[in-house]
Order: C-alpha cells, then structure tokens, then sequence
C-alpha cells in the first residue's frame, strides 16, 4: 500500500469535499442537491439568455467550477477525479438551467471519448424533453503531428471558450450566434504542455515514470505520457521548443501564426510549478513570441487547468482580433478568472525611470581639516585590530552562529584600508560616517553590514562641519544606537553586540557636561563598560541574532560581536591617548 501523499480525508470523498470547499468559500455559487453539479446560485438572472454548462473530471482545478459566474460558465459538472461525470448529473444540470428560463444550453466539451459519450447522451435525452441544447468541443492540443481518429484532446483552451461564449450570453446573443463564433474563434487556439514530473490519482501510482532531470513534452492533462521526452534544459530553451512545436506547418495540428499577427497568451501551471518558476516562463514565452513579430496582447498566468500536483506547464495560444479582444475583456464574476490588465503586452514600455541618485559618499572630493589626521589614525587602528581578530571572533561564532563574524569584520577591516590608501580623510566627521556607512553596507555584508551602516548614517546627520565638539559626538553615537535597537530589534540584555554598545555609548554621553580634562577619562570609562558588557554576554540568554535559535547551555563564550564593539572602542581610545 503507498503511504498518503495528498492531503485529503479520504479517497473516496475528497471530489465532493472538494466541491463543497469550492461552495462555502464562494458566495455566488451552489451545489445541485443529490448531484456533483455547481451552480450559479442566482439561477433566475439567467431568464431569457443562453446558458453555458461545461465541466469534466475532477483534478483539473479550478475547472470547471472556478469559472462559474455571471459572464462565464452558468454551471459545471463533476466527475470522479479524471473520470467523465454520468450523463445522469449532466442532464440534471442542463434541466435546472432550462427550468430557470434559460432560452438555451451550450455544452462546452473537452475532447476525450468519455466527456462526449456522457455529455452527448445528456444532450440528447434534454432534446427529448423539448431542450434547446448544443455542443461546441474543444480540441486544441498541438502535441500529435498525426493525430488519431479520436482526434487532438481539449486543454486549457478551453478556459479561453468558457471566456468568450460567456461574454457573448451576456450580451444577450443567440445559441446559434454563440456557437458560430466560438467555433471560428477556436481554429486559432493552440495548447502544448510540458512537465518535469508525472502526477498520480489518489490511492495509485504515478501516471508514468519520469526520471530526475527529464522532462515530458506534450503531454495530456489526465498523467498521459507526451510525445517526447528530453533533459531539462533551460526555461528559454523549453519555451522556444515549444512554441517550434506548436507552429510548426508540418504537423496536421498546428497553430497556424505569422509574424503580425495578434495572440493571448495563457501559461498554465500544471500543479506544481512554483510562482517564480511560473514567471520566468511567461516572461520566455512572451520574449520568444515578440521575437518572432507577433504581438502579445493579454497575457493569464498563473493555475487555470491543473493535473492535480503535476510539475509541468501549458502555452495557450489564442489568435485575437479587437472583437475577441473585447469579449475577451468582458467582466466576469467568476472566481477563477484573473482581474487582467486591458492594456495590450507588446508595445507597452514595462520600465519606470528610477530617480537619479547622488554619486556615493566615498566617491566625491573630499577636503581635509584639523580632525583628518586623528581620525585616520584612529581607522588605520581599528582596521589592524579587526584583522588580527579575525579567527578569534570566527572562533566565537561558530559556538553559536555561522562562525564568519570574524570575516565580516575583516571584510570592512579591508575595505576601509582600501578606501584610505585612495582618499584623503574629510575635515568633517559626518562626512567620514556616511563615507564609511556606505563602505560598510556595499563590502561588509550580512546582518552585521547593515547594522553598522545603519549605526553610522544615523550618527552622521549629528555631525556637521559647525557641529564636531565632543558633545556632538556624544550625541552622533547615542543617535547611531537608537537606530540600531529601532530596526534590529534587539536591546542591552538580548546577548548582542549592543551589550556592549550602549553601556558605552551611555557612559560617552557624560562628554556634554565633562569638562575637556576629565574627557579622556570619560573614554576611559566607556571602554571598561564595553568590556564589562562583553562579560555580561556569557550568562546572558540570546534573544535576538542567530544565536538565540541555540540552546543557552550551549552558548558559554562572549558575543563576538560584542568583543567586536569592545574592540573598536579600545582602538580608538589608544589612538587618542598617543595623540595626546
């Protein structure tokens, strides 16, 4: 027996459960008591209009009962899941849309010997009850070069038929008039699949084998096996195959397309392709087909005729002009049908200018001032610390994190080097924090990058050229620590790089009462506190960063990025005392 693999109660209720989900979720459809038929549920709305019913086996949703709704489908019939529904429930539903005043019934087939069978007995028993019925089948499918006897097998373009015979009953159109143009219109409709995995009904195997790495090429929606099968290659490379395939003039059931002509485009996922995935190929399929002069006007993607979990897609190709256009258009209710643009793909520029930025800080000419040479003393400093803390802060990391802190400091050790072997140290400090700010949030990277970054864009604006007196400073760092508790969502006591930042930062705000001879002690002060705070990291319980996802007593050593913080503070302090 095969383990469950679907997420369903049982085999043999998941289609009417299914059903039911689709109802209570949908306010404007309804289930046909004792039948698996949904229906609209303002049945009278349809008084004197052609009504359109469609439907099929189950596994393919949101068809058929996704496309239920005022402008679409009046209602659909389901069958177990890729099994034909039994005439009995086709017919029922055909009798309730005749009894709610409807001056007609369309069925809308797709091509497999089961729906016509079933769907065409259906029709004939209504006729024998005085039904105005017809039938328009479906059969798009571009895989056969030489299709059988039972002839090309209906697809997702279908879909494009539920759209335009629903908009065309709502303009009021006869039976007759419906009929007629949605047969013209379906000689211009192509489908071709593709799939990187088989899909299985539930309880039962996989419809076919599909090795990893291979792919099935115009293959059915119910598991059939296609007409090809190769590697997986790339998503242009698919695309462009399959579109060749699909207009080439040597197969009997191609889709005839010129460079000029104007086609909606449908990329359907088949189940399981993911929506990047989905997006990637309509990007390709729209590249290819404007490549070859045809001009994109609509374009659906997204799942609209699934086989169940099946990894694959479908192009649908539907030659349009400005009527198909319009009804095409045309609003529905129903709930599977994409809000679409109607502004036409091709020719539409798809780019908004972004604003102009200004050139980065550590780009622009810089002049020096009486602060220039300390300053790059004090960087110099805390570049060689970081570096020759590298495997000492990689060490601590790897304790309880990905163990490249050191490396991350390192990176901004070197690029902050770089930067200064090119470039003269600006006279005033905020310019050097939004030089460094960016440096750090170009090279540094991760988590770390931003934090500082974050912490120097913030001081900067607090350090102007009038403004660089040690109160300023004072102010700048507290300002820099907001920001990162502000966005980093950490705080003092969480076992962060703050722990030993902001005892720091709280002792250098004593700098705007000081008097200037009591400031190097303040320094002072603040470096014992930073390495006070990064003691206190050992005991600490981390509550943000990438040490909190570890069990506490597996993280007995310091924060290295409070040793980091320590660090730098220490740096600074001795490039100032040999200053002075």
């Amino acid at each position: 027996m095969q383990p469950q693999r679907k997420l369903i109660n049982s085999e043999d209720s998941c289609v009417d459960e299914a059903l039911w989900g689709l109802v209570r979720a949908t306010g404007g459809l309804s289930l046909l008591r004792g039948h698996r038929v949904v229906v609209r549920s303002d049945l009278q709305s349809l008084k004197g209009k052609v009504a359109l019913l469609s439907g099929g086996g189950s596994g393919h949703e949101p068809a058929h009962g996704g496309y239920i709704g005022a402008g679409m489908l009046s209602a659909a019939v389901a069958g177990g899941v890729f099994a034909s529904p039994p005439p009995t429930s086709i017919l029922a539903a055909i009798l309730s849309l005749h009894n709610a005043g409807a001056s007609g019934i369309l069925l809308i087939v797709k091509n497999y010997t089961g729906d016509r069978l079933n769907f065409g007995l259906a029709a004939e028993q209504a006729r024998n009850h005085g039904v105005a019925v017809d039938m328009v089948i479906v059969a798009e499918d571009c895989a056969f070069d030489r299709p059988s006897k039972a002839g090309r097998r209906g697809l997702c373009g279908t879909v494009f038929i539920h759209k335009l015979a629903g908009a065309l009953a709502e303009e009021g159109c006869s039976l007759d008039q419906i009929v007629s143009k949605v047969t013209e219109v379906l000689k211009g409709i192509g489908t071709l699949g593709v799939s990187l995995s088989p899909c299985s009904v539930p309880g039962c195997l996989p419809s076919f084998e599909l090795p990893p790495g291979d792919m099935e090429l115009g293959l059915g929606i119910h598991g059939e096996p296609g007409i090809r099968r190769s590697k997986v290659s790339s998503a242009d490379e698919v695309v462009r195959t399959m579109i060749e395939h699909m207009t080439n003039p040597n197969s009997q059931s191609h889709l005839p397309l010129q460079s000029g002509d104007t086609v909606v485009l449908c990329v359907n996922n088949l189940g399981a392709l993911s929506c990047l995935e989905m997006s990637v190929v309509t990007r390709a399929t729209i590249s290819c087909l404007e490549a070859r002069g045809v001009v994109v006007a609509r374009t659906m993607t997204g799942s609209f005729m699934t086989s169940l979990e099946m990894a694959g897609v479908s192009l649908t190709l539907m030659k349009a002009d400005q009527e198909v256009l319009t009804l095409f258009d045309a609003r529905t209710s129903a709930p599977a049908w994409p809000n679409l643009s109607s502004v036409s793909v091709s020719g539409r520029s798809c780019v908004t200018e972004a604003p102009v930025m200004s050139s980065k800080p550590q780009d622009d000419t810089q002049n020096e001032g009486p602060l220039s040479p300390v300053m790059r003393k004090a960087l110099e400093k805390i570049c060689s610390t970081l570096l020759e803390k590298q495997e000492e802060l990689n060490s601590l990391d790897r304790t309880a994190g990905d163990g490249d802190c050191g490396n991350t400091h390192a990176q901004a050790a070197r690029a902050i080097q770089e930067w200064l072997q090119g470039h003269v140290v600006p006279g005033c400090p905020g310019r050097l924090l939004s030089i460094l700010a960016g440096l750090l949030e170009e090279k540094m990277g991760g988590s770390s990058g931003a934090l500082y970054s974050l912490f120097l864009t913030a001081a900067a604006g607090h350090m102007t050229e009038g403004r660089s007196n040690t109160a300023a400073w004072a102010t700048a760092m507290h300002a820099g620590t907001q920001a990162m508790r502000r966005y980093g969502g950490a705080d003092p006591g969480d076992r962060t790089m703050l722990d030993a930042l902001c005892p720091a930062v709280d002792e250098l705000m004593k700098l705007k009462t000081a008097p200037p001879a009591e400031h190097m002690a303040v320094l002072q002060a603040a470096v014992q506190r930073a390495a006070s705070g990064v003691e206190s990291t050992r005991d600490l319980t981390a509550r943000a960063g990438r040490a909190s996802y570890i069990a506490a007593d597996r993280v007995t050593l310091p924060d290295p990025g409070a040793v980091a913080v320590a660090a730098i503070f220490t740096a600074v302090m001795e490039t100032l005392q040999t200053g002075s």
